[in-house]
């Protein structure tokens, strides 16, 4: 039924085969790290691309048919809330994937009943439409559409508006209807607002800050995070690259000085968080900004007025999230606690809040035994709050978990994002609503929202 082949022909296919893969790996391997000027200038642009199409095609067939909202189950018999609501007054704003409608939304929750008083449901797909999807927007389509996106770290401001990440800053009324969106650059991670009603929020320049001959040039070959300042109304009035301010303060062997001869670290600062400073002490100034560089496992001052690194915090923490101004002179860390070991990124126990004391130079951990008690481990990602009384809000977002301890350290309540599948899904970056501008903005909010408020 079939022909014989000669074996010359079986050992030159098979000889051909490794100088394909060979050169294969080889295009590949430049295209990551930038090294293929020769064929680009001569015309042979399509090599490294269709090489690097090729090699994505797994990736993306991932990215097609997987959907990565569905997370671990860990609580199988438990869904929604369960336990105490707050005695005084205080909301949720509740960042999640809603499995039963498949896109994601936020939820305003009564903290004191658990109801859910209105919800925001942004048309992602309409946004995305009116932006020009190259370069780093390229896959806004698909990786960025209303069945993938998370609304992430949810503001709401003063005019009853609602700021939110979703592959970008976008800002929506009551109605969900678009304000404005922020398509200079890619935008991400957290959300804070100063006391001028400034928007701090971590960006990636696109082109990059450094020069091409370091970094390379193409979107993916580095990722260079930056410090951005929005008015109130999206206009940017400060912007500044993280490594730039690494260089700038005499810290560039922290950029590239990982790894063997042959390793370029893409991403070594993954900023995840701004807070910005709002009065003076002995310690910071107003204009100062706290920011949480997660592959540096480092919390850093910055001075944006002087360009400087006024103190710097390493050590006792790994790959954190989330800074937060407790008061004078304290500051409180989510330590996620994850560490790099030979099978992969796993927290160590458990994840923890970490207190820093400025005039002592000491810190401690918070609430340590409630984390263990309630086995909390997100390896990426998570949030957390400290309230005056001393009760802690905690977001597990790997396994779409939200608790709040009591001060004394019992579990008050807590919410799983599970769906009527039985599925657990994603949440997004919720914040708790408890200070007093924040209680009135929501007061605001509520009087005026069928007016399709800002």
């Amino acid at each position: 039924m079939f022909k014989k082949v000669e074996i010359w022909i079986v050992f030159l296919i098979f000889i051909l085969g490794i100088l394909f893969t060979v050169f294969f790996g080889a295009v590949i391997r430049l295209e990551l790290l930038g090294g293929n000027s020769f064929l680009k200038n001569n015309g042979l642009k399509w090599i490294p691309e269709t090489a690097l199409f090729i090699a994505e095609i797994p990736s993306n067939a991932k990215k097609l048919f997987i959907d990565d909202n569905i997370i671990e189950d860990r609580f199988p018999q438990l869904e929604g809330f369960n336990g105490t609501p707050n005695s005084e007054e205080s909301y949720l704003l509740h960042s999640r994937y809603d499995g039963n409608l498949e896109e994601g939304v936020i939820e305003l929750i009564n903290l004191t009943n658990f109801k859910v008083i209105h919800t925001w449901n942004p048309d992602i797909d309409k946004f995305n439409d009116q932006v020009e999807q190259i370069d780093e927007f390229a896959f806004l389509k698909r990786d960025g559409n209303n069945g993938r996106a998370s609304l992430v770290h949810p503001k709401l401001t003063e005019n009853g508006g609602l700021l939110f990440n979703a592959s970008t800053l976008r800002k929506i009324n009551s109605c969900s209807e678009l304000v404005f969106q922020i398509t200079h650059d890619v935008l991400h991670h957290s959300i804070e607002t100063d006391i001028d009603g400034n928007i701090w929020v971590p960006s990636t320049l696109y082109p990059h800050s450094l020069p091409k001959e370091i970094v390379g040039k193409e979107f993916e070959i580095f990722k260079d995070d930056a410090i951005l300042k929005l008015s109130p109304d999206g206009e940017i009035i400060f912007e500044k690259s993280v490594p730039q301010i690494f260089i700038d303060n005499g810290l560039e062997y922290l950029l590239f000085s990982v790894g063997d001869q042959n390793t370029f670290f893409r991403d070594p600062i993954h900023l995840n968080d701004i807070q910005p400073v709002n009065f003076d002490t002995d310690f910071w100034k107003k204009g100062d900004v706290f920011i949480s560089l997660r592959h540096q496992s480092m919390i850093a001052l910055y001075r944006p007025s002087t360009n400087k690194i006024v103190w710097k915090f390493t050590g006792p923490i790994f790959h954190q999230h989330d800074v937060d101004i407790i008061d004078d002179h304290r500051i409180a860390i989510f330590n996620n606690n994850s560490k790099n070991y030979r099978n992969g990124d796993i927290v160590d126990k458990q994840n923890e809040v970490i207190i820093y004391n400025f005039k002592t130079r000491k810190y401690l951990s918070y609430l340590l035994d409630s984390f263990s008690n309630n086995d909390v481990r997100t390896i990426t990602e998570g949030r957390s709050e400290i309230l005056p009384n001393g009760d802690l809000f905690i977001e597990e977002t790997n396994y779409g978990r939200t608790l709040y301890f009591n001060k004394d350290g019992s579990l008050r309540w807590f919410h799983i994002n599970r769906a009527n599948n039985n599925n657990v899904y994603r949440v997004g970056w919720s914040r708790i609503l408890y200070k007093k501008e924040d209680l009135q903005n929501v007061n605001n909010f509520l009087k005026n929202k069928g007016g399709c408020i800002e």
